[in-house]
């Protein structure tokens, strides 16, 4: 059964679930991201799409019946996204939001981020990376407010399951010569719970991959700090400033919690390679979420 199969299982089985992609559009002065997810519980059946700014967040939502398929994207009413871009056409009381994204190549992974946990059934929450690093342009008009992307950066991931981990901390930071992601997170499993890693470093055209089950541990996860050790590789990430928008995330199937993210804040960074420092600076373009 391939991997796709079994996520299609999952769906069928389920009574609680959610399905959700997460874009991000970042330009030097100018950040936009974007998610657009379906989710269900036992009580109902909806989707949504989120938007969120440098500064504020918006969450629509949608009849279930607005959702489509097609064929690598996906349609939220007039709203589209994949891999060739996004569309977006949203107008509420609250909301209006109209334009188009393209994207050149997108940059995946050798393999699923998850590794041998991808093949695993039920899993609270399954993550994957879809672009680690890709161009953006176009322009978004955001509440009268004009984003324009000129060869701007662009980063893609999803997650699927039934709930968002109850603990969990996450950033995201574009590098001069690459790109990073980092998450550390409580994760239960057969009746036990440990904290999982997964992370990506993409420096210089190499890979540097980070996870529990190539031996990562997180030696530290504290007041927004974050810190893996995989052999001779050490990755630091802390959150400097930035309270973060409110977010709506999965609880169950059912899009009830309430999460922070700083789609564009200050945060440090530092990677290690044996004696060697990869990189190690501060930004104010960091993503991060941070749930302990």
């Amino acid at each position: 059964m391939s991997i796709e199969e079994k996520y299609n299982m999952e769906v069928r089985i389920m009574h609680s679930y959610f399905y959700g992609w997460y874009f991000k559009c970042q330009s030097a002065s100018q950040t936009l991201s974007v998610i657009p997810a379906v989710h269900r519980s036992e009580q109902k059946k909806s989707c949504s799409v989120q938007i969120i700014t440098e500064d504020h967040a918006w969450n629509v939502d949608y009849p279930v019946s607005a959702f489509q398929r097609m064929g690598k994207g996906i349609r939220i009413e007039r709203n589209r996204f994949g891999e060739r871009g996004i569309l977006l056409a949203i107008h509420t009381p609250e909301l209006s939001i109209s334009g188009k994204l393209r994207f050149g190549p997108l940059l995946p992974l050798k393999y699923d981020i998850m590794g041998p946990f991808s093949v695993l059934p039920f899993l609270e929450c399954r993550h994957s990376v879809l672009s680690m690093r890709h161009t953006v342009n176009g322009r978004v008009c955001v509440n009268g407010r004009e984003y324009l992307f000129q060869n701007a950066f662009g980063y893609w991931e999803g997650d699927q399951g039934r709930s968002f981990p109850g603990e969990y901390a996450w950033t995201q930071c574009k590098l001069q010569e690459g790109s990073l992601m980092l998450a550390v997170a409580d994760v239960p499993i057969a009746g036990i719970r440990f904290r999982g890693v997964i992370g990506v470093v993409l420096w210089k055209g190499r890979e540097y991959r980070l996870a529990t089950y190539l031996g990562a541990k997180a030696l530290q996860v504290r007041d927004g700090r974050l810190r893996v050790v995989q052999g001779d590789v050490m990755l630091e990430a802390r959150l400097i400033e930035g309270m973060g928008s409110r977010l709506r995330a999965p609880d169950n199937g059912n899009m009830t919690r309430t999460i922070r993210e700083s789609a564009a804040c200050r945060a440090y960074y530092r990677c290690r390679k044996g004696g060697r420092i990869l990189f190690a600076f501060e930004t104010d373009r960091a993503s991060f979420e941070y749930e302990f």
